[in-house]
């Protein structure tokens, strides 16, 4: 690995470490750098629990314990500079105690977390915003056999890559990430890469095979509401498109609970929300580098007086300091699931979509100009 000096137009090499030299430690240090930040590991992953030990009649306790965007359990195992000939019979075992946890067991699991680290927050909710439901009654957690295993060190034995392909081979999912310490005078750097299966494998496809009784009744609830929510955003699109609001025009109803659509800034859409309970128009600011979203948020808060003024109501400002999202808000309480009330609830996001853009279109569009120059600049 090589460090670029662009103003010389060179390259210096990096020196390749050993963990133990650093004196850096397992839990200390490599585990905490993923929890902080798990999609460092190629997907995104919400960490429900570490050091978990909440297995019946052992005192074992499993490094990383997560969940990913198909609701599959991922156990995590991290050695340092050497993997060990043990690891894979460890995450085996562990891998089998979590197979069977229920939604329940996990959502407990996930707040017990919160609660120790994190001071609080409702496990549920953190479980169905990295889901993307509106309700945990639509999210089938731990299905069948799709619990996976990772791997994590700087160096692997023969007999843990061995096991590991052989359990590809068999249809259950393991990862292997080679982790490697490199330094340049005072700077630490780290280079983690997925080596087993190589990044341009395939998929895996994993069966399901167990707790039919909740998925059944999850995917019959999934199905229900999914059609709901179709049928809804067809009368909702048809009476913007009634009103002249051109913003959707585009757009095609979904399953979803949302409906997006461009604002002119990249990442920052215009959103629709259709919810049990309420409907929301409002402004997402989800570019890819949260500091690039905060930003555009407080220069939009400096205008806070002005904004709120020309949408005629209160907006709702929600920095949301512990994610990478911000959003600008107008909610309105209703029974979305009581069909009588969809002719009042498409009026309502048709005419305050309209006043929402309307407010913030001038603003939007000046800090988009800055944006996009910044963007031009980069690439």
């Amino acid at each position: 690995m090589f460090r670029v000096d662009r103003p010389s137009n060179r390259i210096s090499r990096l020196t390749q470490k050993r963990f133990s030299e650093l004196a850096l430690r397992e839990r200390d240090h490599l585990q905490e750098w993923l929890v902080h930040q798990p999609d460092a590991l190629g997907e995104d992953l919400l960490i429900l629990q570490k050091e978990f030990d909440g297995f019946d009649e052992t005192r074992e306790r499993l490094d990383l314990l997560a969940l990913d965007k198909a609701g599959n359990l991922v156990v995590i195992e991290n050695k340092l500079d050497d993997s060990g000939r043990d690891v894979t019979w460890q995450a085996l075992k562990y891998t089998a105690y979590v197979s069977g946890l229920t939604k329940a067991q996990i959502v407990e699991i996930h707040q017990h977390y919160l609660d120790r680290y994190f001071g609080g927050g409702s496990a549920v909710a953190r479980i169905c915003e990295f889901m993307e439901v509106e309700e945990l009654e639509e999210t089938v957690l731990n299905p069948g056999n799709g619990q996976r295993m990772i791997f994590i060190a700087a160096n692997f034995r023969r007999e843990v890559t061995a096991t590991v392909l052989w359990l590809l081979s068999r249809g259950i999912r393991a990862q292997c990430f080679r982790v490697l310490p490199f330094a340049y005078e005072d700077e630490l750097f780290i280079d983690l890469q997925q080596i087993i299966p190589p990044p341009e494998a395939a998929d895996y496809m994993v069966g399901i095979s167990s707790k039919e009784v909740e998925e059944t009744a999850v995917q019959g609830t999934q199905k229900r509401r999914h059609e709901l929510r179709q049928q809804f955003w067809a009368k909702a699109l048809a009476k913007l498109r009634e009103d002249g609001v051109n913003l959707f025009a585009n757009i095609s109803p979904t399953k979803d609970h949302w409906l997006s659509a461009g604002s002119g800034v990249r990442a920052c859409p215009w959103q629709m929300i259709f919810g049990k309970d309420e409907a929301r128009v409002q402004l997402s600011l989800a570019r890819p580098e949260g500091a690039e979203n905060k930003w555009l948020f407080d220069q939009l808060l400096a205008e806070q007086s002005s904004i709120d003024a020309a949408f005629g109501s209160r907006l709702d400002w929600r920095r949301m300091n512990d994610k990478k999202q911000s959003l600008i808000v107008f909610a309105q309480d209703f029974d979305g699931y009581d069909r009588e009330n969809w002719p009042t609830i498409a009026d309502w996001l048709s005419r305050n979509l309209r006043r929402l853009e309307d407010a913030l279109h001038e603003p939007l569009a000046r800090l988009g100009r800055q944006v996009r120059a910044q963007d031009e600049e980069s690439e």
